[in-house]
């Protein structure tokens, strides 16, 4: 860490308060069962939500039990969840992780996970073949409401400008980070804060920093921005519902 855990601890708790404030505050709900969120990230990976989601209903509609699935031909899975893309890559890690999940557990379930610390479920998450690091970490998050941060594209841009994340760590490396971290934090609520903050403000190229309520925390308004006769501009308005993640 490049600072005091005191320290960064209040510096995340301030940016997070920030956020909730123009972003509004999140509530942590259980989205899906473990193993519904697993097969669902699976899905997600080099997709779309929209596409995500339409292979995921297709699955479910033609195997309606997790036992159907994992005794179903490969190729018939494929073409069920071919609008996800890499059907053949993915029908063949669902096939195979349930069977896994089976051996531990009958009804497929992964309540088991319950009673394992954080650390003990990414590890065993990590041990399917085909889940990373941001699988594991949406399964930690979402369907169990542990302290896991999924880094996306936008999580990653915004942790590294404002130095939740040390400088040189990729997404892959600053899920473990975020795990190791354990911030007293919400962290659904910091996580979908971030990936708004992301979209609306913190963009790639032509951030929108004069709007921005972060400044003082960040390194690219420090080094990029500040001192070079950018003009100033108005805070952001209060995100309404229909603007939210």
């Amino acid at each position: 860490m490049q600072m005091p855990r005191l320290k960064f601890v209040a510096r995340a708790k301030k940016i997070d308060t920030i956020l909730a404030g123009t972003y509004g505050k999140k509530k942590q709900r259980r989205r899906t069962d473990p193993t519904s969120e697993l097969i669902l990230t699976i899905l997600s990976q080099n997709t779309n939500d929209i596409n995500r989601d339409k292979a995921y209903s297709a699955l479910k509609k033609r195997f309606p039990a997790w036992g159907d699935l994992a005794q179903a031909r490969q190729p018939d899975i494929a073409r069920t969840i071919r609008v996800g893309g890499l059907a053949n890559i993915k029908s063949a890690r669902i096939k195979k992780i349930l069977l896994q999940i089976e051996a531990k557990s009958s009804d497929f379930s992964l309540r088991y996970l319950d009673k394992m610390s954080d650390e003990e479920i990414w590890d065993h998450l990590m041990s399917f073949k085909g889940v990373g690091p941001k699988t594991a970490s949406c399964v930690l998050l979402f369907a169990l409401g542990r302290k896991a941060m999924p880094v996306d594209t936008h999580v990653h841009r915004v942790g590294l400008r404002l130095g939740m994340i040390p400088k040189g760590y990729n997404a892959e490396k600053a899920h473990r980070w975020f795990l190791d971290l354990d911030l007293p934090l919400e962290i659904y609520q910091f996580h979908l804060n971030l990936i708004a903050h992301g979209r609306i403000l913190c963009r790639p190229s032509h951030p929108k920093c004069h709007e921005c309520p972060l400044t003082r925390y960040c390194r690219y308004y420090s080094e990029h921005v500040r001192g070079h006769g950018s003009s100033g501009g108005k805070a952001p308005r209060r995100m309404q519902s229909h603007d939210r993640p």
